[in-house]
């Protein structure tokens, strides 16, 4: 039976409709929390019994004290499940034959029922048989039906013989995406009760939702399961670390740039296991579409969320996809009642914080297997290959390096011979790929000089180093590759500004666009 130890029940009006909900203002102190915490705080209230979820939690996550350890245990009882096909048509297949066991035993079968709404999008399944067509994406679905019809018989069966569960055909998007723009509801109504909405999900990615001011993790499929059968998740009080953002992106800076700055930051302060929050003046100046992919991004900086709490933006991203003038109401009344509306004057308690200047994101790259090993652009990229630029020349594939800006060529045999530095006064350097400096200084007739049959062809790899990556194939630079052979050959002496202008030429990079070429790196 419920159990209101803090007499916290009360009541919300919002869009000529009244709600219960359970007022945080009831435990004094409550103001300071994070807006993570606040949101597990009024997930204990609602669900306190006296004996699964009982006072002293409530009173210990109420009384939480950022420095200490983690020791406290609590019991979270998600809102809904969201799983996507892979892990949920095995989930199901339970369901079902639970309700075969207590049919053999001679009991309801209706009994055994998911008792939390559990979301199953079917996703990663449409297969590209057809492409190039208006029709293609009707033709590959409709194969996609025939190819598993068993299949989608059986979770139609499943979707009507389970009150609670919903299932999202093939063919709509990802689960997280379909989660973001349609199931989630930020604060939920049931049964006359206003909660804010949260779940559980059998996807690492799923703390996307957190853009959206949605708390969520990803689970195993174990856990989601008990949590379908109404059984809460069992969790310590987590450390909740606090990042500060200011001012807002300059111009020429993506949200790319942003994501991968956030995910390098927070990966060298250490956030494993914790709660990660943004508050501050920067917040109003980010996106939804780029905090949720902040949040898609928390496996890879170990966090088990990264939420942004509800504010304007949020408002205009439910009427954006078409949510319920009725429901973006409640969410906004909802939020401001509870506590939980963003106010970027007001600092929560933290475990610990850090902040971030948007107006100093740079363009970056990374990735993809290693997106936390961000590589700056600007003024020019002196970590390639997370080396210097003779570090370039460790890696096989890459054949030479013309440094624009020191004027210099670096040359590399694909592993086969130490790589050669090339100096503009017709000096060598034999370079040692386990260290940047050169192991020596030796004349040019002391190098062993690579022959004129090196590997190239017209349709050889030049890259440009800028402010931008960019990366041609064009059979116009045939000539270019010639001469930069023969060079390296020792059959021409070209410097490295005539060899760079005559390659930049054939790629049709004019004008004052030469200033900003950094590095041109030539590679199988």
């Amino acid at each position: 039976m419920p159990v209101d130890s803090f007499s916290a029940r009360g009541t919300l009006d919002a869009d000529d409709t009244s709600y219960s909900l359970y007022r945080l203002d009831a435990l004094p102190g409550s103001q300071r929390l994070p807006y993570s915490l606040k949101v597990l705080l009024e997930n204990l209230l609602r669900h306190e019994d006296g004996g699964t979820v009982t006072a002293d939690q409530i009173a210990a996550l109420a009384g939480w004290d950022p420095g200490a350890e983690l020791a406290t245990e609590v019991q979270f009882t998600p809102a809904r499940v969201l799983m996507q096909d892979f892990t949920g048509v095995p989930r199901v297949v339970d369901l079902v034959a639970m309700r075969e066991a207590m049919a053999a035993l001679g009991g309801d079968p209706a009994l055994i029922d998911a008792r939390r709404p559990v979301e199953l999008v079917i996703d990663h399944s449409v297969i590209a048989d057809h492409f190039g067509s208006p029709a293609a994406f009707s033709r590959n679905v409709e194969l996609e039906y025939r190819r598993n019809r068993e299949r989608y018989q059986f979770l139609r069966w499943g979707q009507s013989a389970l009150r609670n569960l919903r299932v999202v055909p093939p063919g709509t998007g990802i689960c997280h995406q379909v989660n973001l723009e349609h199931l989630a509801r930020v604060v939920f109504a049931e049964d006359g009760t206003a909660f804010p909405d949260t779940l559980v999900g059998t996807d690492s990615h799923t703390p996307m939702i957190n853009g959206l001011g949605v708390l969520g993790w990803g689970v195993g499929g174990i856990e989601a399961e008990a949590a379908m059968l109404g059984r809460p998740v069992s969790m310590l009080i987590p450390k909740v670390v606090g990042v500060r953002l200011t001012c807002a992106l300059p111009e020429g800076s993506t949200a790319t740039d942003l994501v991968l700055t956030i995910a390098e930051r927070l990966r060298q302060h250490g956030v494993v296991g914790a709660f990660v929050e943004f508050y501050g003046p920067g917040v109003a100046e980010v996106p939804l579409a780029t905090r949720a992919t902040i949040g898609n991004m928390s496996p890879e900086y170990g966090a088990t969320c990264a939420i942004f709490p509800i504010d304007v933006e949020t408002l205009s991203y439910l009427r954006l996809t078409g949510r319920d003038p009725g429901q973006v109401a409640l969410v906004e009344a909802y939020a401001k009642e509870q506590g939980l509306w963003h106010d970027p004057s007001h600092t929560p308690d933290y475990s610990q914080t850090l902040e971030v200047d948007l107006s100093a994101i740079v363009p970056s790259i990374a990735g993809p297997k290693r997106p936390q090993d961000r590589i700056p652009l600007s003024p020019r990229p002196t970590a390639l290959c997370g080396r210097s630029v003779e570090g370039a020349l460790a890696t096989t594939a890459v054949q030479a390096v013309i440094d624009t800006r020191q004027q210099r060529i670096a040359y590399s045999s694909a592993g086969h011979r130490p790589p050669v530095l090339l100096h503009p006064d017709g000096t060598c350097d034999l370079l040692d790929q386990a260290t940047d400096p050169p192991r020596s200084a030796l004349a040019p007739e002391h190098v062993s000089r690579p022959q004129a049959d090196l590997p190239y062809s017209p349709s050889d790899n030049l890259v440009l180093y800028t402010d931008r990556l960019i990366e041609r194939r064009d059979q116009d630079i045939d000539v270019g590759l010639r001469q930069l052979t023969d060079a390296l050959a020792g059959h021409a002496r070209l410097s490295p500004d005539r060899l760079a202008d005559a390659l930049l030429t054939r790629l049709g990079v004019a004008g004052g666009a030469r200033d900003d070429i950094a590095l041109i790196v030539v590679r199988l």
